[in-house]
């Protein structure tokens, strides 16, 4: 495929973003800035930018704690739903004026009017999904598919124990463990967010602020426990997950948004016969990328099909993203909140 010339599709010269210029918490570290358009490389798409939905790596990378440290200044936002304006030589998964979804390539990211993304990350968005959803879909939504069904291997029936239910990633999974014919327990941390969790189609929410989740999930089981847990907390609550959890049960580690990285005492996983889980998803990505393919393919039928639907809970233009980003770093939001341009 030919590279489009700027003559031929008047391509931007200049970017508007928010670049992180001095780590810290979003609300000191982003900073409004222009950028000459960059180059792109033979497999690489430059695209406009309809909507970058927020992760919390997005905070950890604007402090300097996530394991990806690009050097300063640097844009994040790596989840995009965007129209492709310019395709590399070689580059063979979309053309000029599609419509994608998929993650940028830092140090373009997605809080900004352009970005950049390599090819290999780069997917059809579903037309059932608008802009601000179809940013959405990519990363909680194939953590949860490929953590439920490749890894976890859920069945219709079992008890899915979900923890954060009300997050981004928490969410998603409630949508998948329901899609997949599972009894859904969400644990959330307050009454609002216990309400978001019940619309989402969980059968039974914990407020953990309130009740001791073990001992509810424990009753509500009849004493068998949840199959599988996800948890994206870690700490305390991956310890209480094992006194919760189902023989031949599988607990899932997604992340540790709780600060604590715990230990996990084997001993007990074979005395209870139950099964540790970690799931790195970003791997898929360069160890197995068909896998992330087929992923998408199953959730774009899932969203056409109206069995998963991303839930939106903020939606703020370009000028919002410092103020956006940092609520999601106080804890302060449920599901997505979604930079999107209306123009």
């Amino acid at each position: 495929m030919p590279v489009a010339t700027s003559e031929e599709l008047q391509l931007p010269t200049m970017l508007k973003a928010w670049s992180v210029m001095e780590l810290g918490d979003p609300a000191d570290a982003l900073k409004f800035a222009e950028y000459v358009v960059p180059s792109i490389g033979d497999e690489q798409v430059l695209v406009k930018v309809l909507a970058s939905a927020a992760n919390f790596p997005d905070v950890l990378m604007c402090r300097g704690e996530y394991q990806v440290k690009p050097d300063l200044p640097f844009t994040p936002g790596r989840e995009v739903c965007a129209t492709v304006i310019a395709a590399g030589k070689n580059v063979t998964r979309a053309k000029v004026g599609d419509r994608v979804l998929g993650l940028t390539t830092l140090p373009y990211g997605g809080f900004a009017d352009y970005a950049v993304m390599d090819q290999n990350v780069v997917h059809q968005a579903p037309d059932s999904l608008d802009n601000a959803q179809a940013a959405s879909l990519f990363i909680g939504y194939q953590t949860g598919w490929v953590g439920l069904h490749r890894l976890a291997r859920i069945q219709p029936g079992e008890v899915l124990l979900v923890h954060a239910a009300a997050g981004g990633v928490g969410s998603a999974a409630i949508q998948l463990g329901k899609a997949a014919g599972a009894t859904v327990i969400g644990v959330v941390g307050g009454e609002a967010k216990a309400d978001y969790a019940r619309k989402l189609g969980a059968d039974l929410v914990i407020d953990r602020r309130k009740e001791d989740f073990v001992a509810v999930v424990n009753e509500f089981t009849d004493g068998r426990g949840a199959d599988v847990v996800y948890d994206p907390v870690g700490g305390e609550v991956y310890q209480k997950s094992t006194k919760c959890i189902a023989f031949e049960g599988r607990i899932i580690v997604v992340g540790f948004a709780g600060g604590e990285i715990q230990s996990a005492k084997l001993n007990h996983a074979l005395v209870k016969n139950y099964a540790i889980l970690g799931i790195h998803w970003g791997l898929y990505n360069k160890k197995n990328p068909q896998v992330v393919d087929d992923c998408h393919a199953e959730l774009t039928k899932l969203a056409d099909a109206g069995k998963i639907n991303p839930f939106v809970s903020e939606r703020f233009g370009i000028d919002g993203v410092p103020a956006g980003l940092q609520r999601l770093a106080d804890g302060k939001t449920v599901g997505r909140v979604v930079m999107e341009h209306t123009a």
